[in-house]
């Protein structure tokens, strides 16, 4: 009963990263640090060979690319960690799921070289779709198909096409609905009070953010404080008593994001190009899609609002060795803090996994120590990482 305990509030934990990090990695993530890792190469990162024990297939990939890569094949079956992976022993090779894993790894990689010019088209998710054996047999019909639409009257796509904003347009609505720049500029400080909820649980939680880039979380349990942070450039998890995790690769990417007090006045600068995909419905609002392109990082996906400008969803992906992994946040009940509006829930959902957090009192520009944001130091000590 307490490990499970245990493991929950290092899922809620993990999940407060703005979803950086799955569910079913948890387990293995938490018992993860890299005393037991073999030394790194002088120079430049370090590859999962040299972080990691026992590393055949996936030689050559970033280390910090190699738990999500482990959550992408998890999120892909359907499976926990403890499907493929001996637990506290990650390195040996007694199941045979991983030995299977393997050779469908290499499956995949050969696939991609020769048809896709190495390009990730093909997945463990092409097949699998979140079952354990890939969905090889077409499902048959159980609702009769609905009437095609008739077609659009000759000119009215071409109108609509034009009446369509640019994506440029589309980034200064919401930085106007949000309050314009010399409001947002104006922030240096914002602390709230909420709750989040998770797996049918609700706690207490305290978030601090301070200009630039910082930003800390406490969730309030029965068990102790579970902590997520980041400060400008580290990013650290941690619990009462208990040992540190350091953020890396797209979790440090998405937490710098989560951590912008001045996001809507940064995001053209974020993107090399943006299009507008298209539109969409989320719920009972409609929405324009803008999709911007970042120099050597994953895309991200933006909703706005048709009516209000304000921003909806935000859908982003961590870079594995075998697809992009994605996190969606949905934006909701917004108010106005000294001429800034800002959402009071969000809602954040992987394919392990979701959380809701609901802000009940905002303070903005009110004293934030800068020691608050100072991590702690690891921990010596912890068992080797997984292996593939």
């Amino acid at each position: 009963m307490i490990t499970n305990r245990i493991r929950v509030l290092w899922c809620v934990a993990m999940l407060i990263v703005a979803g950086s990090v799955a569910i079913t990695g948890v387990r293995a993530q938490s018992a993860i640090q890299h005393a037991d890792a073999p030394a790194a190469s002088a120079a430049g990162p370090k590859k999962a060979e040299e972080q990691f024990k026992n590393i055949q297939v996936l030689k050559g990939i970033p280390a910090d690319q190699l738990l999500p890569t482990m959550e992408f094949i998890s999120a892909s079956l359907g499976v926990h960690c403890d499907h493929c992976h001996v637990q506290k022993a990650f390195d040996k090779d007694d199941k045979k799921p991983k030995q299977i894993a393997r050779k469908m790894i290499e499956m995949m990689i050969t696939i991609n070289q020769e048809n896709f010019d190495a390009n990730r088209k093909v997945t463990c998710n092409t097949c699998h779709r979140g079952n354990i054996h890939p969905v090889a047999i077409p499902a048959v019909v159980t609702e009769d198909a609905k009437p095609p639409e008739p077609p659009k009257p000759a000119g009215k796509e071409e109108e609509a096409k034009k009446s369509t904003p640019t994506a440029d347009q589309l980034l200064d609505q919401y930085l106007q609905a949000v309050g314009g720049s010399a409001a947002i500029d104006k922030v240096t400080t914002r602390v709230m009070k909420g709750k989040i909820e998770f797996a049918g649980m609700s706690f207490p939680i305290d978030i601090y953010c301070k200009d630039p880039e910082q930003r800390i979380s406490f969730t309030h349990t029965p068990d102790g404080e579970s902590v997520t942070a980041f400060n400008g450039h580290e990013g650290w998890l941690s619990m009462s008593g208990g040992q540190v995790r350091e953020m890396h690769g797209s979790e440090l990417d998405a937490a710098s994001i989560d951590a912008d007090l001045h996001l809507a006045t940064h995001l053209k600068q974020m993107f090399t190009q943006m299009q507008v995909r298209g539109a969409e419905k989320i719920g009972d609002h409609e929405v324009y899609v803008v999709v911007g392109q970042r120099e050597g990082k994953p895309p991200i996906d933006l909703y706005f609002d048709q009516q209000s400008g304000l921003l909806l969803r935000l859908v982003r992906y961590a870079d594995t060795a075998l697809g992009l992994l994605p996190t969606q946040i949905d934006y909701a009940d917004y108010h106005e803090d000294n001429g800034v509006k800002i959402p009071y829930r969000w809602t954040l959902a992987r394919p392990n996994g979701r959380f809701t957090i609901q802000v009940s009192e905002v303070k903005q520009n009110v004293p934030v120590d800068d020691a608050k944001f100072v991590k702690p130091n690891p921990p010596q000590t912890s068992p080797a990482g997984p292996s593939k």
